[in-house]
């Protein structure tokens, strides 16, 4: 009995070592539900800007958009998850060195939003080739106009895609499915895919650039693809071209898109994120009508939520085991 005794604690303080303490900022009532339930071996801890200073000094990791203050506070933080794909918001802006040069594993949410930030970049190109922009407006006025129409086919176009990770990849798919031939820009080096014809360094940009009928920018935000498509790069791009920018409004410069429609360089835009974002109300964007303009919405769909809360829920249960995590950042590269 004694024995049994001596046991009872030395078991409790055994599987007490192996709980993983893991606090989570931002997180919805089922979303909280649904991490709890990943592994028995967590002990997730939900907290308030008020609380979180507290409980994140003996936390083990932390799920949400933390701060440099938070990451400092932390004795023994050992992995970080955020829930969007874009890393900059905890890497590049004020303080985020912190996170960036630390021992901490960064994971986030790449490649599980591709397949509505595909289908919303084509949307895009679709509505402004085919010009339903304009019907949508004569259709608001009950004008039924059917000529002149200026609709293009997209099969035989090229699609020059800067960022060819998890959503340029299904942009690829789609652009090659409606018969163009794509070209991808990317620092890494790309698999071979059947749906590219070639890849290029951003150092080459300009040499590929005037070969698109359309531009899609679904890069990741870093200290380096900052305004890489600059107003340079939009005098280069044809004449009755489009834009479509789908992942972060950062990597283009918005006066040379502005210039580019406004001189008629372009046949038209879609963007889903814009610098500065929100969009102001007044700014000249706004005035065109072959601009479509999403309040950063590509990302959302009726199955995204359940894989990015699956990706946590598979890290939690990793992270408690002891094995690696998958969707690991590149701190140092922001992606």
């Amino acid at each position: 009995m004694r024995r049994l005794a001596l046991c009872l604690p030395l078991c409790a303080l055994a599987l007490s070592a192996q709980t993983k303490k893991i606090v989570v900022s931002g997180s919805d009532p089922e979303t909280l539900k649904e991490l709890r339930a990943a592994s028995t071996k967590a002990n997730i801890v939900q907290v308030t800007a008020d609380t979180v200073m507290k409980e994140i000094a003996d936390a083990d990791a932390y799920i949400g958009a933390i701060k440099p203050a938070e990451v400092r506070a932390a004795k023994k933080l050992k992995w970080v998850a955020i829930m969007s794909a874009g890393a900059e918001t905890v890497l590049h802006k004020s303080g985020g060195t912190d996170l960036r040069d630390s021992d901490i594993i960064l994971t986030n949410n790449q490649i599980v939003q591709g397949p509505e930030i595909a289908d919303h970049a084509l949307a895009m190109l679709l509505m402004l080739s085919r010009g339903l922009n304009k019907s949508f407006l004569n259709k608001q006025k009950e004008i039924w106009q059917a000529r002149p129409y200026g609709g293009i086919e997209l099969a035989g176009k090229t699609a020059v895609i800067i960022g060819v990770g998890g959503i340029g990849q299904q942009i690829a798919v789609r652009s090659w499915a409606f018969g163009m031939t794509v070209i991808g820009v990317d620092p890494e080096d790309i698999p071979f895919s059947p749906f590219i014809k070639k890849v290029v360094k951003p150092d080459q940009l300009d040499e590929v650039i005037p070969e698109a009928d359309v531009v899609f920018i679904s890069a990741p935000h870093t200290e380096k693809s900052h305004k890489m498509m600059g107003a340079k790069q939009f005098d280069m791009m044809k004449k009755n071209s489009y834009f479509i920018a789908v992942s972060r409004g950062g990597i283009y410069d918005m006066g040379g898109l502005v210039k580019a429609l406004d001189g008629n360089k372009l046949a038209g835009a879609g963007v889903d994120v814009t610098d500065p974002e929100p969009l102001p109300q007044g700014h000249p964007l706004w005035k065109f009508d072959n601009a479509l303009i999403t309040p950063h919405i590509a990302g959302r769909s009726d199955k995204d939520r359940a894989r990015m809360v699956g990706t946590i829920q598979e890290n939690i249960r990793r992270f408690c085991d002891g094995r690696p995590l998958i969707n690991q950042v590149d701190k140092q590269k922001g992606y």
